[in-house]
C-alpha cells in the first residue's frame, strides 16, 4: 500500500457503510420480515468520533509508513575486512 489517501479512503468507506446500513428485521408484520426499523438518529458526537479515529489511523499509518521508507531508502553498508 504506498498511498496513504487510499486507506484513508478505505476507512471512511467502511465508516459510510456501517452508517447507512438499513437494519431489517425478520419478526413482526406476521413474520414477512425484511422491513427496516429506525436505527434512531446519528448524533454529531459519534460522527465526530468516527472522523477522529479515522484520521488518528491515517496520521499514524503515514508516520510508520514514513519510517519503513526511509529506512528501506538507506543504502546498506557492505562490512569490510579486518
Amino acid at each position: 500500500m504506498n498511498d496513504p489517501i487510499l486507506m484513508l479512503t478505505g476507512v471512511l468507506a467502511v465508516i459510510t457503510r456501517t452508517l447507512h446500513l438499513p437494519a431489517t428485521t425478520t419478526t413482526g408484520n406476521g413474520g414477512n420480515g425484511g422491513e427496516t426499523r429506525d436505527r434512531g438518529a446519528v448524533s454529531i458526537e459519534q460522527v465526530l468520533w468516527y472522523a477522529a479515529a479515522a484520521i488518528s489511523v491515517a496520521v499514524v499509518a503515514t508516520i510508520i509508513w514514513s519510517q519503513i521508507r526511509t529506512t528501506a531508502s538507506t543504502p546498506v553498508q557492505a562490512p569490510s575486512a579486518p
